[in-house]
């Protein structure tokens, strides 16, 4: 291992750029599920959700987006004289808006609307990384531009006197409604409506599910459809995550120190014998938990410290406490920190130490033990990252999947890659450190040590003790 700073060189990192890195929930797949008031819209979508019993399958309903209500329409829908079933109750612009921006792998916030109330309410629920969307409505499949969102339509026909009974105890028990209420409703708006407006829906379906849930078969047959398709997607971006390793015309290694020495966007811890000695305590299986701690969290000041020379700075003339004027630099922006859980939060203790004040925000993203495939779990960002500069930390990058999709996320939350400067104490420079420059060029990266091949995680194991 040299002694300076290592990087990557230009002509590796010109043919990395071209590469871009797209994780699951960047084109997932929107089901979209039509039918009559009370036909088991909600109850298909549900069993689906159950069966395939996976986090990153959402169900959007149709009913937060009704428009808005003045005091006059209140008035109206309070005694059951407004129609909420015509297409015009409905706010298709931005339902529209919400779809093509989770189609493009955008974080969302969907309102919440009260039907006691009869107006849209101040909360509103967030959907991101979802892989599957469900979509579920009466007009799910009337507007045009909603149709060339969906992946797959369907439409659930029910006889319409069952849909009537389960309207009218939808409507009285979980509603509150009076019976004649809810019975005036149902004939004035709700079954005109469907015939003259929903019903010609069911051309545009790819799949008709007669009966609704009692329907075994169809509803089998779906889930079944939309577990091939997650196992596809799953395929395909393992696919992906493996060719940015084998990137034509890459270097194979980054060992020489022409390369070392050639771009900034890479640093390695020098390796003084003072960091040596570290590393070869941390690596002694012999050595105690106490001192493995000690020891990491030394290293890993340094490291930060190192990786804050990476914040934007400019010149700043203060007066010293003798009188003078003294011509130095501050930064430009704030700092914040992200911990990829669970070995991120081996950082925080020196994060703090260094930067008190300092917000941290955790994603948790795990790989399927069998595929090595990551997956997002859990996220919660500091606000304002669009303005900050962020260091993502981990204490071990083996692959890089988890650095590469943590990238992702906060791209998507605003972050500028110039403004991400990925931490990690330990990573395989021919799989992590290729992959994280192949997706994303201008993300810094600040490395304690650099290893050939890394085979197993073991830093959080000894930091934490378990």
């Amino acid at each position: 291992m040299a002694n300076e700073p290592t990087a990557i060189s230009p002509a590796s990192l010109a043919s990395l750029s071209t590469i871009c890195y797209l994780p699951p929930w960047s084109r997932p797949h929107i089901i979209g599920i039509a039918g009559s008031s009370g036909s088991g819209k909600t109850s298909v979508a549900s069993q689906i959700i159950k069966a395939l019993n996976v986090p990153w399958t959402v169900i959007l309903p149709f009913d937060n987006f009704y428009r808005p209500l003045s005091p006059a329409q209140r008035e109206k829908a309070f005694a059951n004289e407004y129609d909420f079933d015509a297409p015009e109750a409905l706010d298709l612009d931005m339902l529209v808006n919400v779809l093509t921006n989770l189609r493009q792998g955008k974080k969302v916030e969907v309102p919440m609307y009260s039907f006691s109330e009869h107006n849209r309410t101040e909360l509103s629920t967030t959907i991101y990384g979802a892989n599957v969307i469900i979509l579920e409505g009466i007009f799910t499949l009337y507007d045009p531009r909603i149709l060339e969102l969906l992946d797959l339509k369907v439409f659930v026909d029910t006889d319409l006197d069952i849909c009537m009974a389960r309207r009218l105890r939808r409507d009285i028990v979980h509603r509150g409604r009076e019976l004649t209420g809810a019975m005036k409703q149902w004939f004035s708006f709700v079954k005109p409506n469907f015939e003259r407006y929903v019903r010609p829906t069911m051309q545009q379906a790819d799949v008709v599910v007669p009966r609704g849930l009692d329907n075994v078969v169809a509803i089998d047959m779906l889930i079944k459809h939309v577990q091939r398709t997650l196992v596809s997607k799953s395929r395909l971006h393992l696919e992906q995550l493996g060719q940015l390793v084998g990137i034509k015309g890459a270097s194979t290694t980054f060992a020489t120190k022409e390369d070392i020495e050639s771009l900034e966007t890479v640093r390695v811890l020098p390796q003084t014998p003072q960091v040596q000695a570290m590393h070869t305590i941390l690596f002694n299986r012999a050595t105690t938990r106490d001192d493995f701690v000690f020891y990491f969290e030394r290293l890993m000041a340094i490291l930060i410290e190192s990786a804050l020379d990476y914040v934007p700075y400019e010149t700043k003339k203060v007066q010293t406490a003798t009188g003078l004027d003294y011509i130095g630099l501050a930064a430009t922006t704030e700092i914040c920190a992200v911990s990829i859980l669970r070995a991120g939060a081996c950082f925080e203790t020196s994060l703090r130490r260094i930067l008190p004040a300092i917000a941290i925000g955790k994603v948790l993203i795990q790989s399927n033990s069998r595929t090595g495939e990551p997956f997002l779990h859990y996220l919660k960002l500091p606000s304002g990252i669009e303005n900050k500069f962020i260091l993502l930390v981990d204490a071990q990058a083996t692959t890089g999947a988890a650095a590469i999709m943590a990238i992702r996320v906060l791209l998507d939350h605003g972050a500028l890659p110039e403004n991400i400067c990925f931490v990690t104490y330990l990573a395989d420079k021919r799989v992590a450190i290729r992959r994280i420059l192949a997706a994303y060029p201008k993300v810094k990266v600040v490395v304690g040590k650099v290893e050939d091949q890394i085979r197993r995680r073991f830093i959080d194991t000894r930091y934490f003790g378990t």
